[in-house]
């Protein structure tokens, strides 16, 4: 059983290793060739947006300036871009701040020989949360509680949010006019969409406000009266992507979900297992897609369909949470303690699942991972896994029993990370 779990916890951090941004940034940094007679402009947002920045340092040689917002703990010393720290999932007022400054201050004035070099990672769009007029702070932490708790994707999220913001869905970009823009994106979201990663502060928006009041009609979200009448005027709608301010633009895609999978795949073959990579945009009701994985996981195990053991079952995306329980959690110790009553313990069968940013839901905890014994352990305890996933408390279940997967700060995120060990019966 160790050697099982020693393996899952393995390839976690080699999922989170394939995208420190100290290896995959410095291949898409610009030249100095690039960059002219102007200047260097560097802003960012998100939970790896300060590491980001600390690579673009060590990889250029010449002057530049910036500003870049990443999540309390997440700082990383750098020489000449300012990092600030602010709260994320639910934004406060130190992040509201540094996205005034970087709006009237770190790209205001530039020029047609500039060149902005944005760092965005998951997370930025509570990092960066700049009301449009009419909309205060509290009403932007109000929704965002809301969408936390509703079971709503992260595509549907920051819909909304992008047209709340007067920053995000590329307003940003068009606040750069005229300097070119290069946008190097970290992936945390299914599909790799720029528009959701962060919700597209330098891309332009294909949704409407339209689409966004579909959203919280299909969700059941109340809005305050202010935030509803920006929807329902026109108010919040953001520049498209046909909007000739964002015609200098350009877009790298420098860490994605499934380069973390396939670095976790290859620890797998070198352990004698034999990887299958499952998708790395699965998405849904956290606790569906555990009994989902689940009933994979024993066919596998019990009929050797569609793949024999010894394997690995690998997969990404991210999945929702439909809050209706008082417990400690989040999408992945949710989707992990519904995965395990499906399994009901089968003695062969072993899981990890985690957020590759160290912190699952609203807690420093990365995620968990199950065991064969995990019922009969918890059951042993006086715990009743039903009565704690009936609650949303995966939290509070796997850290009693010291299941729980701890990483820190891991300067990344590639998104949510699930693996499942089948022996050979």
């Amino acid at each position: 059983m160790a050697a099982q779990q020693a393996l899952l916890r393995r390839m976690f951090d080699a999922a989170i290793a394939s995208a420190q941004p100290a290896l995959c940034v410095p291949p898409h940094l610009p030249s100095r060739t690039d960059l002219g007679t102007g200047r260097l402009v560097v802003i960012g947002a998100g939970t790896a947006s300060a590491a980001m920045a600390r690579a673009v340092e060590d990889h250029w040689d010449g002057l530049l300036s910036g500003l870049v917002v990443t999540r309390y703990g997440y700082a990383v010393p750098c020489r000449q871009i300012e990092i600030v720290e602010a709260a994320h999932p639910v934004p406060d007022a130190a992040g509201m701040a540094a996205a005034q400054r970087m709006l009237d201050s770190t790209v205001a004035g530039l020029r047609e020989d500039d060149l902005v070099l944005c760092l965005i990672s998951g997370g930025g769009s509570a990092l960066l949360p700049l009301p449009l007029p009419g909309i205060t702070l509290a009403m932007k932490q109000e929704v965002n509680r809301a969408l936390l708790q509703s079971g709503a994707t992260i595509a549907e999220m920051n819909c909304l949010r992008r047209h709340l913001s007067a920053i995000k869905g590329g307003r940003l970009a068009l606040a750069c006019h005229p300097a070119r823009v290069l946008t190097l994106l970290l992936s945390d979201v299914p599909g790799d969409a720029p528009m959701d990663i962060a919700s597209g502060p330098t891309v332009g928006d294909p949704t409407s406000c339209a689409d966004a009041l579909d959203i919280v009609r299909r969700y059941g979200i109340a809005l305050p009266p202010a935030v509803r009448e920006v929807l329902e005027s026109g108010q919040g709608e953001s520049p498209p992507p046909s909007h000739p301010h964002l015609a200098r633009g350009e877009v790298r895609m420098v860490a994605t979900p499934q380069m973390a999978l396939e670095a976790a795949a290859e620890v797998a073959r070198q352990a004698g297992y034999t990887p299958y990579i499952l998708g790395d945009a699965l998405e849904g009701e956290a606790r569906d897609v555990g009994r989902v994985l689940a009933g994979m996981a024993l066919q596998v195990a019990q009929r050797g369909q569609p793949f024999a053991a010894p394997c690995v079952l690998l997969s990404g995306g991210e999945t929702t949470v439909t809050v209706r329980g008082d417990g400690r959690g989040g999408r992945n110790v949710e989707c992990l303690l519904s995965m395990a009553l499906a399994l009901q313990g089968h003695p062969r069968i072993h899981a990890l699942a985690g957020d590759t940013d160290g912190v699952d839901g609203q807690e420093e905890i990365a995620g968990a991972q199950i065991t064969p014994t995990t019922l009969q352990r918890a059951q042993a305890l006086g715990i009743r896994p039903a009565d704690a996933l009936a609650r949303n408390d995966g939290h509070g279940f796997f850290g009693a029993l010291g299941d729980a997967v701890v990483t820190g700060p891991t300067m990344t995120n590639v998104n949510d990370f699930r693996a499942i060990v089948i022996d050979p019966g």
